[in-house]
């Protein structure tokens, strides 16, 4: 078996972001990793307030750390970037011809692989560009002085060592002072005498100190300046503006760093006072006496400088921002002060935007971009100031505890949300809309707490209506029209109906108007804007020329005679009359429209034809595409010297209906300039897409695509400023540019006949369609989301979801640790108000979704089982479990004596502990299913010794994993009745699948085990293969009988089959005799699996499910992970597939494409080498290379370019998307 991995969806949760002006220009650009192997830049648009992306690139390879580094007066920022290549990478972001990242140097220090004593979990910048420190968890620091080359580009020098054995180092910063040496803060932990100590004694004494290192510029050196004790819970630093002003004698700020420690922020420099503050928390109404009160931490923080002043945000870990600022006198500090300033979900990055924006990397589910309202200058908030207290705070032990409550957002105000699905905890690939959709949906259980959803993913652009009117009748085609050539906005509407055409004009409502000009007894083929203030209208009796002065020029067809097609740009029209012939009008210099002597001659009866619009600077288009009933398309020429000539001619496998000339960028076919596309609509529902030579007319390489059942229509359209072209068949569609790579894609909408750009004050950049009877206006906002995402809001974190066998209903269950239950909280409340305690309820009636809930103690858990309507996004019912009960497995299963009707089966574990895996007691949930699944009626529930973390229904009975134990139970009428187990499991059960009579089983760190049921003489689970490598299994499916393919908890997708003549010889053996008499192999069972294929996704996946995902396509394997990323596993149907796309991959690999420098065969190989699985996103990045390189490459695969690059397109379009 061999496989193309495609991603369909890249990996949506940011791990880092930084800003800076990495494209040179004065504004600001966000720069993000997500999913850790990718960078992604976003932009601020001005215009709508939303965050565009610039450019995205798989780096193929795991980045560790990335920072902005600017060399002093350059107006740059370039990247310096950390990653498991072992290497310091520069990377430099540029915008021509199409952004991009560029790799500048790639500077060795050490071994690949994110190791604990191999530098690159820290990279710290000095602030004035002069250095940088690269740090390892342990041991090992790294100073690079960075300079100029010749070419003026940033380079490393040597690098200095500033190594201490044995201390572990938790965070570290650059230091600001201004042009004095660089300095660098280090929070490390000496564990040397806590190794030799086995009482623990010295452990219970281990200090942290904060560590400063000095880069001598001079000596060329670095030396350990200072060091002494902190907190030892300390685990943030936050660098804090010093240095003298370049411009004055004032001083920037105090200099030293933010020390962040568990309950208290210190400020720290060398050989001066340090200043404390405490860090304010949240009152938790539901502390109970005995309690310990839990620790409060910053996770995140950032500093902006604002007219000379500066402040911080920091997050704690409840989402909380504090602004925290120092007032100081020159390089002394006066007072440390912090308030609170506004809640937003808990973050990995915080980025702050010159314009008034911050940029909220969330750690979980959307990230948000908030501009500020203002900075809490005079809001009334408490403050508390390092003043407040003896020494500056410096005293032994807390400081008093400080209490604010939580308010909704006042400073910040949510302008834009970039969607994101991490973390993906389980999803189905489901076609629950029948015949209405031809691609399956992916319904997906993501987030985490209280801001989790369940989304439904449906491939295509998502749509934004505005405007949805009924009309008179039932239109065949609309258009759009300004009155002069320098309007902003268009003037008329206007609409063909099979027996008159309706115009109606756009002003401050949309109303029909008689008096344009324009024939309205009879349809209308097209209309178009000439000239300067001219309009003309084509109906199938001939044309009107509507001049200024009610001047009307008309031109008739010849008698017997009528126009079938026609095609207009602003200075050039084209009919084709039912004579076969074509007739040619172009825009003389007063005005007019003069006809070309002569009538073109047609080989056939045309169909449709078209020209492209006038190039800028240019008096016409050069190219006429005609399609003719005799399957064919001719590409004429419009120029003087060879007017109506034919340059080329194409055959067809169909007649034509539609036929669309658009000039659109492409940078896989030219880097440089847009290209001149044809685009043929045919019969049979196929979209061909031909690129025409700019200078000969020529035809080459020629594209398919299978649309739908319906003929398309085709229509150019302008889409965000770009030329597109829309399809109309059963589904719309869009060819569009997005990042410079061509685009063909769906849209989620109703069924449209027809549509036209539309240009009003209302909608600057929309688009007007026609759907039966009914008047269109929309946008599509987003061009770069593929997949449009419809979400429902969860209660806690989805642990698995399952449908119902023939409803579209899906049933879920949620836990979260550390959270009160509903009824643990009526409890609480009620227990305290006996006592006469004041209950503060404010904290829990605020919204949990922005503010979160208040902590419990471990072993506290809330539950809850969830009926979902995917097609509504709605909850049918919610059923809360039990206090500190939490659902960990769900099944359908039925039951002998469960006539024919499916039980929902929930396994649930009370006071589950993590550390050490347990729990009190488990109980398996029979639920009734009634009134087609949308009702949960509970039976009864079943006591077990351990958690069930798997279920699955099995021949009329229930398979249940629990701990070690694989149990069979039958339905009883109080309780489920235990009819045989296995214990010979190693770890936990932890995943079931059913193929017949035949079970696999995965255990948690040992893989998969094939078993199977005989019920003669006794009943026996009997296990008669496994694996002979361990692996930590997350998700299994059946790829068929033999073949299961599992993905595991270090991001690793491998396909197992076992031997087809072990198979038959097991389902020979009717009472498991054989099986049980086997010897045993390597410490298992006696036979075992091959592993067939195997290939590193790098994040941890979280399900594979095997279905088709195009109409009439193959099955493939559709796999999600815990980083939002969606992909596929597809099939290659052919030897000669295998080997070209093999082979195109060798090649792939020695163009050095990882901007990291990672060895791509290492990294998709990390645990096991990789194995019968092509890279297709490494081969889809054959376009991006110049093209001197893509012919030599095509040249060794004895294909051309074009054809290199078709391929790779067929590969993907055939089985994905």
């Amino acid at each position: 078996m061999h496989l193309l991995n495609l991603t369909l969806s890249s990996p949506t949760n940011v791990s880092t972001a930084v800003v800076g002006s990495f494209s040179g220009s004065k504004s600001q650009e966000i720069l993000c990793v997500r999913g850790g192997t990718k960078l992604e830049i976003f932009k601020l648009n001005a215009t709508t307030g939303q965050l565009d992306t610039i450019v995205s690139t798989e780096a193929f390879g795991t980045i560790r750390n990335i920072a902005g580094f600017r060399l002093a007066g350059m107006t740059k920022d370039y990247i310096l970037a950390t990653s498991d290549s072992g290497r310091l990478s520069i990377l430099e972001f540029v915008i021509s011809p199409t952004p991009h990242f560029e790799s500048l140097y790639q500077e060795v220090f050490g071994k690949s692989g994110s190791r604990r004593i191999v530098p690159g979990q820290f990279l710290a910048v000095d602030p004035k560009g002069r250095s940088c420190l690269v740090g390892s968890l342990e041991k090992t620091k790294l100073v690079y002085v960075l300079n100029r080359n010749t070419e003026g580009k940033l380079y490393p020098s040597s690098p200095l060592e500033a190594h201490k054995n044995h201390t572990l180092v938790t965070h570290i910063v650059g230091v600001d002072q201004g042009y004095d040496n660089p300095l660098y803060a280090a929070l490390e932990t000496d564990y040397s005498e806590s190794d030799q100590d086995s009482t623990g004694e010295a452990y219970e004494n281990t200090q942290k100190h904060l560590t400063f290192y000095e880069l001598d510029l001079g000596l060329n050196h670095v030396v350990r300046k200072w060091s002494e004790p902190t907190d030892r819970r300390a685990n943030l630093l936050v660098q804090v503006p010093g240095g003298q002003n370049a411009n004055s004698d004032r001083f920037e700020g105090p200099s030293g760093v933010l020390v962040c420690t568990e309950d208290h922020i210190i400020w720290k420099h060398m050989d001066v006072e340090a200043h404390r503050i405490p860090i304010p928390r949240r009152r938790n109404p539901l502390v109970q006496r005995g309690d310990k009160s839990r620790g409060l931490i910053i996770v995140s923080a950032v500093m902006h400088k604002i007219k000379g002043a500066f402040f911080f945000l920091l997050q704690s870990e409840d989402g909380d921002l504090y602004k925290v600022w120092i007032e100081h006198n020159g390089e002394d500090v006066v007072a440390l002060k912090i308030k609170y300033f506004d809640t937003v979900p808990v973050a990995n990055s915080l980025c702050i935007l010159k314009r008034g924006y911050i940029y909220v990397a969330s750690e979980f589910s959307d990230q948000n971009l908030y501009q500020f309202q203002s900075l809490a200058e005079d809001d009334g908030e408490q403050e508390w100031s390092s003043t407040d207290y003896p020494e500056n705070g410096n005293i032994d032990g807390p400081l008093p505890f400080a209490f604010f409550d939580p308010q909704p957002l006042r400073n910040l105000l949510l302008v834009d949300t970039v969607p994101s699905l991490d973390p993906i905890t389980d999803a189905h690939v489901v076609n629950l809309l029948g015949a209405s959709s031809d691609t399956p949906q992916i319904y997906a259980a993501c987030g985490r707490g209280a801001r989790s959803t369940f989304r439904t993913l449906k491939h295509g652009l998502d749509v934004a209506e505005m405007v949805s009117s009924p009309l008179p009748g039932v239109p065949t085609n609309v258009w759009t029209l300004k009155l002069t050539e320098d309007d902003e906005y268009d003037s008329y509407i206007v609409l063909s109906f099979p027996n008159g055409t309706l115009v109606l004009s756009i002003g401050e409502t949309i109303e029909e108007v008689n008096d344009t000009g324009f024939l309205s007894s009879g349809p209308t083929l097209a209309v178009q804007q000439l000239g300067n203030a001219g309009l003309l209208q084509v109906h199938p009796y001939g044309l009107r020329h509507i001049r200024a002065a009610d001047r009307v020029d008309e031109w008739p067809a010849p008698p017997g005679q009528t126009i079938v097609a026609a095609t207009t740009n602003r200075r050039q029209v084209v009919i084709a009359l039912s004579t076969a012939e074509l007739v040619y009008f172009e825009l003389d210099p007063e005005g007019s429209l003069s006809e070309y002597q002569e009538k073109k001659a047609l080989p056939g009866n045309a169909t449709c034809v078209t020209i492209a619009e006038v190039p800028e600077g240019r008096r016409r288009t050069s190219f006429l595409a005609v399609g003719c009933d005799n399957q064919t398309v001719s590409i004429i020429s419009l120029e003087p010297d060879s007017t109506l000539d034919t340059l080329s001619l194409q055959a067809l496998t169909a007649p034509p209906t539609s036929i669309c000339l658009a000039e659109i960028f492409d940078t896989s076919i030219d880097k440089n300039r847009a290209t001149m596309f044809l685009n043929i609509g045919l019969m049979n529902g196929v979209l061909l897409r031909t690129v025409v030579d700019p200078v000969d007319g020529s035809l080459s390489d020629t594209r398919l695509r299978f649309l739908g059942a319906k003929p398309p229509k085709l229509v150019r359209a302008n889409v965000q400023g770009q030329p597109s072209v829309m399809a109309f068949s059963s589904r719309t569609w869009l060819l569009y540019t997005y990042q410079d790579m061509l685009q063909t894609q769906p849209l989620i909408y109703d069924t449209l006949e027809y549509a036209w750009s539309l240009s009003a004050a209302m909608c600057p950049d929309g688009l007007i369609g026609i759907s039966g009877n009914t008047l269109r206006i929309f946008n599509i906002p987003k061009l770069g989301e593929k997949l449009k995402q419809d979400s429902t809001a969860l209660t806690y974190t989805p642990r698995k979801f399952i449908s119902h066998p023939f409803n579209s209903v899906f049933y879920m269950i949620e836990a979260d640790h550390r959270t009160y239950s509903k009824s643990a909280i009526e409890r609480i409340v009620k227990q305290k108000e006996s006592e006469g305690r004041r209950v503060d309820t404010l904290l829990l009636d605020l919204p949990a979704n922005e503010f979160g809930r208040p902590r419990a103690p471990a072993g506290h858990w809330a539950s809850c089982v969830r009926v979902l309507d995917p097609l509504a996004n709605e909850t049918i019912m919610t059923l809360d479990l039990d206090e500190d009960e939490a659902a960990f497995s769900i099944a359908i299963a039925y039951f002998e004596r469960g006539g024919g009707e499916p039980f929902l089966v929930v396994g649930t574990g009370v006071k589950t502990t993590l550390q050490p895996k347990g729990c009190k007691e488990g109980y398996l949930r029979v639920y009734a299913i009634k009134e087609q699944g949308r009702i949960l009626e509970f039976l009864h529930k079943t006591k077990t010794d351990d958690i069930p973390l798997c279920l699955a229904g099995f021949q009329g009975f229930l398979l249940a994993g629990i701990g070690k134990s694989l149990r069979l139970y039958e339905m009883g009428k109080k309780a489920l009745l235990r009819k045989c187990e296995n214990n010979g499991f190693p770890t936990a059960v932890v995943t079931i699948n059913v193929q017949g009579a035949r079970i696999i089983v995965g255990d948690m760190q040992e893989s998969t085990f094939y078993c199977v049921y005989r019920s003669i003489p006794t009943r026996q689970l009997l296990i008669f293969a496994d694996d002979s490598q361990p692996r930590w299994i997350t998700c299994v499916t059946s790829v068929d009988y033999e073949t299961v393919a599992c993905g595991d908890k270090f991001g690793n997708i491998f396909i197992n089959r076992l031997d087809p003549s072990i198979s038959e010889k097991v389902d020979d053996d009717p009472t498991g005799a054989t099986i049980l008499h086997e010897k045993s192999f390597l410490m298992g069972a006696a036979h075992k699996t091959e592993m067939i294929g195997h290939y590193n996704i790098g994040s941890v996946v979280t399900s594979i499910t095997k279905i088709p995902l195009v109409a009439g396509g193959r099955d493939v394997l559709v796999y999600t992970t815990i980083s939002g990323a969606v992909g596929a596993l597809v099939p290659f149907v052919s030897s000669d597939d295998i080997e070209f796309m093999s082979t195109l991959e060798m090649h792939m690999r020695t163009q050095d494409i990882s901007l990291v420098g990672r060895d791509h065969i290492a990294y998709r190989g990390y645990y096991v080498p990789i194995k019968g699985v092509v890279d297709g996103d490494l081969c889809e990045s054959f376009s991006l290379l110049p093209y001197p390189k893509q012919q030599a490459i095509a040249l060794d695969l004895d294909r051309s370019v074009g054809d290199v690059l078709k391929k790779l397109e067929q590969m993907r379009t055939s089985s994905a998307f």
